[in-house]
């Protein structure tokens, strides 16, 4: 069929800013298309050029690990510095003549290495194990972990693994070093790949499939080098452009999915390709903004929680998610116009054969809306029980940081884990640092004697002074790995009982810090600061909904579902990663993932409500029949909402087979909560709500309606039939 063109026809006074915006599309597609190619470059190349400058730091200003960090840099800075543990085994011995030779001679070459600040002796009491076969020598750097250079960090790696050999095992632990270890596992490229299989499936064009996931690829590489650029600026995880790709791909591809098959949809009413066009992105556009402002409100609500590297990660997939909109809405449409001839042959080609076969479009949808709509109750009632049964492991979830205990077997951290906790017991993997400021001269002597008589400290070592003596440290070892749950109890013990009243008798101030105990306060005001954080994304989102749809009942519904979902998923890690189950290293939930997830699902699951709810709204304002308006909605948007679905639980999952012990969290989380939002919720909950509610569910009062502003989803409403 041939397409009628008019490309410097004047905008109408009728036309909104979308068709316009398309029109705009259609006249400069080579333009349009070159200015994201040439930027694309020049930000990719300032990104190479530039660097990035990472920075993980997880303190939470005013929390006790924080003020005893504090405590150090000001008054101790050489014991400020993290720490990286070198730990040697030698079944022969680990103090005989040609081993200590080695031993001592590497320690001496790591010595005079840049960013060290002291090498500990490996052969002072304590620091070799019962047996004599396993020693350990604490390097102090001479600053935080994510500030010491990832050269130097490789360089005292291989100054130390260079003495293996001759029985001499070398391995080395601490957070310095699981940073440098980490390494990619490829889930981008798993992920795009799978979501390329499942669009040639569905358009069944390979040219088709790879427009949306050229889109997607062109948005989340520019926002990536983007943030690399910023991380110079703010304060951005090292993590954070893998969470970029992950939700940059997934809503890059679903928002281009949703517009091209409106598209496809149009071609198939016999509008040529750049009516279709205009039509695809002032409907399906429409539903893009929303549904991309909703995801950008949840995380920019990490914002008010006030915790740093939360604020760089929401900045950062916010940017990926705003980018990502507007490539939908300008370089996809410049797509679809330079490659519009063969898709829509191969669109109506398709349609022809689905109607040789005598297939009737979004009918199988029309029936399977209907045996929901004849049994609503009892739909809900299966449906919200598996939620709900998914959901009910969540309320055991405790919150925390993954350690070298769960990295792979073969990595060097984790051996040095292990080896620690053959040599010394598990809590030497967990120390805690105890600071004592002030008070009368044997008050840091006093806090020495105290701990090595709780309950729960496995060992203490020796104190270390500064500043003329007013500042003391003491390292205690709890009798517990650092994630157990009696090592968060011993720091509570510590910090409400044993401490005060040590403080009341010598007038001295104790601060309990350390890594494990970081990782409990860190724990500690993300559970405080989540109601807060959770009442102001709920509460936005609502109130959007509220004025697409001018119904109480439909942000009401929406809120809900979006929360059981989200618990379901919580609770699916809370059994994998916190219990142990299909064989996984237990551990508690990092401490990010329960507010990430909500801060990203919410956001995503409001999409697939805009898009499914936003069709049958379409539908009720033509007709008046709610039953009917439920119908078709589904029926017009069941196919791209299950495919969307689809694809992002294959791009998230794909992120399982990270090395990172945070992303596999996170990917799962987001897979499981997509699956039951797109196939569970919005195939069988929301209709079977919509038609227990009917007329009801776009009843809004009529005060109200006067307050409310009206934001238009429909591109334009036809007379409702009586």
């Amino acid at each position: 069929m041939t397409s009628t063109r008019s490309l410097r026809a004047p905008s109408r006074p009728s036309e909104s800013r979308f068709e316009r915006l398309a029109g705009w599309s259609i006249r400069n597609r080579r333009r349009a298309i070159a200015l994201w190619f040439v930027t694309l470059l020049v930000v990719l190349g300032g990104s190479f050029g530039i660097g990035a400058a990472w920075d993980n730091d997880v303190a939470l200003p005013g929390t006790e690990s924080q003020q005893a960090l504090d405590t150090l840099q000001r008054s101790a800075p050489a014991q400020a510095g993290d720490t990286v543990e070198i730990v040697m085994r030698d079944p022969g011995g680990i103090r005989t003549g040609a081993t200590r030779a080695r031993v001592e001679s590497m320690l001496q070459r790591v010595q005079r290495l840049p960013n060290v600040a002291s090498v500990a002796d490996p052969y002072a009491a304590g620091a070799t194990s019962r047996d004599g076969t396993i020693a350990h020598a604490t390097v102090m750097l001479d600053d935080t972990a994510d500030n010491v250079p990832r050269a130097a960090i490789e360089r005292l790696i291989d100054t130390a693994e260079a003495a293996r050999g001759d029985g001499l095992q070398v391995e080395l632990g601490g957070d310095a070093v699981r940073y440098v270890d980490a390494g990619g596992g490829g889930a981008e490229s798993i992920g795009t790949l799978a979501a390329l299989v499942i669009l040639v499936f569905l358009f069944g064009s390979l040219l088709a499939a790879s427009i949306p996931v050229l889109t997607a690829l062109a948005a989340v590489g520019g926002t990536t080098a983007l943030i690399v650029i910023g991380s110079h600026l703010i304060d951005v995880a090292d993590y954070t452009p893998a969470l970029m790709s992950l939700v940059g791909l997934g809503v890059g591809i679903d928002y281009a999915l949703l517009i091209f098959s409106r598209y496809r949809s149009e071609l198939l009413a016999d509008r040529d390709r750049d009516d279709a066009l205009r039509i695809a992105l002032d409907t399906a556009g429409r539903s893009v903004v929303f549904a991309g402002t909703t995801v950008i409100i949840g995380l920019l609500g990490l914002i008010a929680l006030g915790i740093g590297v939360l604020q760089g990660i929401a900045l950062g997939v916010s940017l990926t998610v705003l980018v990502t909109m507007i490539a939908s809405l300008t370089l996809l449409p410049a797509l679809l116009t330079v490659c519009g001839k063969r898709i829509e042959r191969s669109v109506r080609k398709r349609a022809l054969k689905a109607r040789r076969r005598e297939r009737v479009e979004g009918e199988k949808w029309r029936r399977w809306a209907a045996f929901v709509q004849r049994r609503p109750v009892a739909v809900m009632a299966v449906a919200g029980t598996l939620l709900v049964a998914l959901a009910l492991p969540a309320t055991d979830m405790r919150l925390g940081f993954a350690d070298a205990g769960n990295d792979s077997a073969s990595s060097s951290p984790r051996k040095a884990y292990d080896l620690l906790a053959t040599g010394f017991g598990a809590g030497f993997n967990g120390p805690l640092l105890i600071v004592a400021d002030g008070g009368s001269a044997d008050a840091a002597q006093q806090l020495r004697t105290t701990l090595e008589r709780t309950s729960g400290v496995a060992a203490v070592a020796p104190l270390q002074r500064a500043d003329g003596g007013r500042v003391a440290t003491v390292v205690a070892y709890p009798d517990a790995k650092p994630q157990d749950e009696r090592t968060q109890q011993l720091v509570t013990s510590l910090r409400d009982e044993t401490l005060p009243a040590l403080a009341a008798r010598t007038g001295a101030t104790y601060l309990v810090g350390g890594s494990t105990a970081g990782a409990d306060d860190y724990a500690h005001e993300v559970q405080e600061r989540l109601p807060l954080f959770v009442a102001i994304v709920v509460g936005l989102s609502s109130l959007l909904l509220m004025v697409v749809f001018r119904s109480l009942l439909i942000p009401l519904k929406a809120a809900i579902l979006n929360l059981l979902s989200i618990g379901a998923a919580l609770g699916v890690i809370t059994l994998v990663f916190q219990h142990g189950l299909f064989g996984i290293e237990p551990s508690p939930v990092d401490a990010t993932i329960p507010i990430l997830i909500f801060a990203i699902v919410f956001g995503l699951s409001m999409d697939y409500e805009v898009f499914l709810v936003g069709r049958m709204h379409e539908e009720w304002e033509r007709s008046g029949d709610a039953d009917h308006a439920v119908r078709e909605g589904l029926a017009a948007t069941g196919r791209v909402v299950t495919a969307a679905g689809a694809i992002m639980v294959v791009v998230f999952a794909a992120f399982m087979t990270s090395p990172d012990r945070m992303m596999k969290q996170f990917g799962l989380g987001l897979a499981v909560a997509i699956l039951l939002d797109a196939f569970v919720i919005r195939c069988l909950i929301v209709p079977a709500a919509m038609r227990l509610m009917g007329r009801w569910a776009w009843w809004t009062p009529r005060w109200l309606g006067f307050l409310l502003p009206r934001v238009a989803l429909e591109r334009r409403t036809a007379a409702r039939v009586p």
